[in-house]
């Protein structure tokens, strides 16, 4: 039974890592983007198509009309971790999982208890004032009317989130890409591997233990070593 042999890989393991995409928050409800029932299929009634609105120049030149789809439909502050957040919190305090890999900005998995998490494409708890740089928290950001300002520059106020037309960040890709190319497992879960660069990330695990859980077939099926079509959650609570 795959699930066996999932146990057992894990219980022979001190040097797992965890890649994961939006279907690893898709169980806490938070929508996703590409699925029929994601932001990009659900929102055609929008001004501006969402792919357009998450860009920087987007950014730059409709501020307000971005934060207002950011505010809406980007924060789900009341989300809270599944069973696939804390399994991998537990996995990780009994020093299996050395690493939690995430191209997700809604910071369920240091809710759960993940200590080293590796945002690929940043925090909506995160917040810096374009011009001098001052931090600001989420509700900071939720509560301004129309656009944030820097409460001592008035410079405008950005999540540090990555949009489209920005690059990654530089630190954040080179400790993923060391992370993944020592893993002894690699688990990846809730992600097509369409989306580049994060997807290429998958190409530098040099290792034989590839677990795939993806509710739809990924192009890497060939390599894994186990491959789940299911709930993240599901699979990984039967681990725990």
């Amino acid at each position: 039974m795959s699930i066996e042999k999932l146990k057992d890989i894990i219980k022979e393991s001190n040097n797992i890592v965890f890649f994961g995409g939006a279907g690893v928050s898709t169980e806490s409800n938070i929508p996703d983007f590409r699925s029929s029932t994601g932001i990009y299929s659900t929102e055609s009634s929008l001004k501006y198509p969402p792919e357009m609105i998450l860009s920087h120049s987007f950014f730059m030149n409709h501020t307000e009309d971005f934060y207002n789809f950011y505010k809406t439909k980007m924060i789900y502050k009341d989300a809270k971790p599944n069973d696939a957040h804390l399994a991998l919190a537990e996995l990780e305090r009994r020093g299996k999982v050395k690493a939690v890999i995430t191209q997700n900005i809604d910071g369920l998995h240091q809710m759960a208890g993940s200590k080293n998490v590796l945002e690929l494409h940043g925090s909506i708890y995160r917040n810096y004032c374009t011009k001098c740089h001052k931090f600001f928290d989420l509700n900071y950001i939720l509560e301004s009317t129309n656009i944030p300002k820097c409460d001592e520059c008035n410079g405008i106020v950005k999540p540090d989130v990555v949009l489209y037309e920005e690059s990654l960040d530089m630190n954040v890709l080179e400790k993923a890409l060391e992370y993944i190319q020592e893993a002894d497992v690699l688990i990846v879960g809730g992600t097509s591997l369409t989306v580049y660069p994060a997807a290429g990330l998958i190409e530098y695990y040099e290792g034989d233990k590839l677990i795939l859980i993806n509710k739809s077939q990924t192009h890497y099926h060939r390599r894994a070593a186990l491959t789940f079509n299911e709930s993240i959650g599901k699979v990984l609570k039967q681990v725990i």
